[in-house]
């Protein structure tokens, strides 16, 4: 399946990758963006395939219905209900704290459309579980995905957010009206 999505992903889609998840950490949140539009999970799974690397995302609980929602499970996903008013953010921390390996892929965005700022959760749950921040980028102006080293969150809110924005600042998603 590796070499099949390795085709796919540089032949096909002309995609390279650059950088890599970091091996020795066995729990991080990873930060997809800009979030534009469904191809983006695509290469995510192109991705994680071709990296061999055991991901989970969370996605709303209506994908994971049948008859296709085993797919998603099989893939790494976590179904959430965002019709309840729970407290996700506590409840993955303590995913975290229970779980001996968890990488976590998140949009920051929470969503494919524009967006003025992004959402906070990610950076919350990093915190609360004390684990770095990985970036992961969908630039189809590169036609390229990044991966960023580690970045392990300071006591400053506003300076984690420029260091992320800035990662992210020439990036061209699929659909550049929404980034």
């Amino acid at each position: 399946m590796k070499f099949i999505s390795k085709f796919i992903f540089t032949t096909i889609l002309g995609f390279k990758l650059v950088g890599e998840y970091p091996k020795k950490l066995k729990k991080y949140i990873i930060i997809g963006a800009p979030h534009t539009s469904w191809y983006d999970f695509v290469l995510g799974v192109l991705v994680r395939s071709i990296t061999q690397e055991n991901l989970n995302f969370i996605a709303k609980s209506s994908l994971f219905k049948a008859p296709f929602g085993f797919i998603f499970r099989v893939l790494g996903g976590m179904p959430v209900d965002r019709s309840k008013s729970n407290n996700l953010v506590d409840a993955i921390i303590q995913l975290f704290d229970e779980k001996e390996e968890l990488k976590l892929a998140l949009s920051p965005e929470g969503t494919r459309k524009k967006v003025d700022k992004w959402k906070t959760g990610f950076y919350h749950i990093a915190k609360g579980a004390n684990v770095p921040i990985v970036m992961f980028t969908f630039d189809f102006g590169k036609k390229q995905v990044e991966l960023s080293k580690p970045y392990y969150l300071t006591d400053d809110k506003e300076k984690d957010f420029a260091y992320f924005y800035d990662f992210y600042k020439d990036v061209k998603g699929k659909h550049p009206e929404n980034s």
